[in-house]
């Protein structure tokens, strides 16, 4: 019987099964940095048109945007904002008839204190209303010392754990930026930008039997685009990390790790098909849907200049209130981003594939 699930926020065990028939089935969600309600709807638009499942994440910057740029504390801004933000998707992510999975990006060690606030908001979420209010949080300390990154991570995951929540670690380091979170490619220890797997099994093995989690290894890949020729993806780490992990401890399944791929901006189809193989469940996608929101405004700007200069069109005297009602272009960058998502979907596997009921 094929996995079926209600519309809507999924967590804990709904989560689980969802990445496990991801990569049973050799697909994997797009998961898509979001800050505002425009963004998170036109996401919602895409998962729906296309039928598939989808991550909805925010970064800490991006959360903090959702509450407003004029909250005069910026640092309660990023738990508010998020607050809110996950709210609304919990209100409306149920009718546009797929499955959301409700994820925290890139939190380094000065961003783990907006994590354990997160944790404490969710814990009163889960008491009043029975479930957590996220899905899964991601903890990102590649920049410390392995010990200090796992020591941490397990801290994290058994809070998460008690709040039927699953937690995303990062192991090497992911070049680019995002939210100010990240590192300088020409800074960065080559062998960082390569997960080594000895590491991956060390963090299966603290891990593993506290709860589930999963892990974005660096294979080269880098947050934002650049020039074809400056990335160089070496997929096939994630493969051994595979291999050591299930033949250490004799496991039947050869893609015990749950996997993720960062900056999945501008990759190469044929790189997203091989991550997948290997137990990629999750492409994280910023720089394009980015783009494709800015494209789709700008092409409206160019298209009814006038509007956006003068409310009486200077020439002919029309009003141009219709052009310059901020739901007009607001909406061409939404329809912008859901085509750049049916792009994401189809390279990714995960078109038509929706296993909400």
């Amino acid at each position: 019987m094929s996995l079926q699930l209600p519309a809507g926020v999924v967590f804990g065990e709904e989560y689980q099964k969802i990445v496990s028939h991801c990569k049973e089935n050799k697909f994997a969600l797009a998961a898509v940095n979001v800050v505002g309600t425009n963004s998170v709807n036109a996401v919602l638009e895409a998962a729906a048109v296309n039928r598939s499942d989808v991550i909805l994440q925010l970064s800490n910057g991006g959360a903090s945007f959702f509450a407003g740029q004029g909250m005069p504390d910026q640092q309660e801004a990023k738990i508010i904002g998020a607050v809110s933000a996950a709210q609304h998707i919990h209100l409306v992510a149920k009718h546009y008839g797929v499955c959301v999975i409700l994820h925290t990006d890139h939190a380094n060690r000065k961003l783990i204190p907006w994590i354990d606030a997160l944790l404490d908001r969710g814990a009163a979420y889960k008491k009043k209303n029975g479930r957590p209010l996220f899905s899964s949080h991601m903890v990102d300390l590649s920049e410390e010392s392995l010990e200090d990154n796992l020591n941490e991570s397990e801290r994290i995951l058994r809070r998460a754990v008690d709040l039927d929540m699953s937690v995303e670690i990062e192991l090497g380091i992911t070049g680019g930026e995002e939210d100010g979170v990240g590192a300088d490619l020409d800074t960065i220890d080559n062998s960082k930008l390569y997960t080594q797997p000895e590491d991956v099994l060390v963090a299966y093995d603290q891990l593993n039997s506290i709860g589930h989690f999963s892990i974005a290894a660096s294979f080269g890949n880098v947050h934002g685009v650049y020039k074809p020729g400056n990335v160089q993806l070496r997929p096939e780490i994630l493969r051994r990390s595979q291999d050591l992990v299930s033949k250490t401890h004799n496991l039947a399944n050869s893609n015990p790790l749950d996997l993720v791929f960062h900056g999945g901006s501008g990759s190469p189809a044929a790189s997203i098909s091989e991550a997948i193989e290997y137990g990629v469940f999750k492409m994280n996608i910023d720089t394009d849907t980015q783009f494709a929101f800015a494209e789709g405004v700008g092409a409206f700007v160019d298209e009814n200049g006038a509007a956006f200069k003068h409310q009486i069109h200077p020439d002919t005297d029309e009003p141009l209130k219709k052009y310059y009602d901020p739901r007009k272009w607001l909406r061409a960058g939404e329809l912008s981003l859901v085509n750049r998502l049916t792009q994401a979907f189809t390279e990714l596997g995960s078109k038509g594939r929706s296993v909400a009921e």
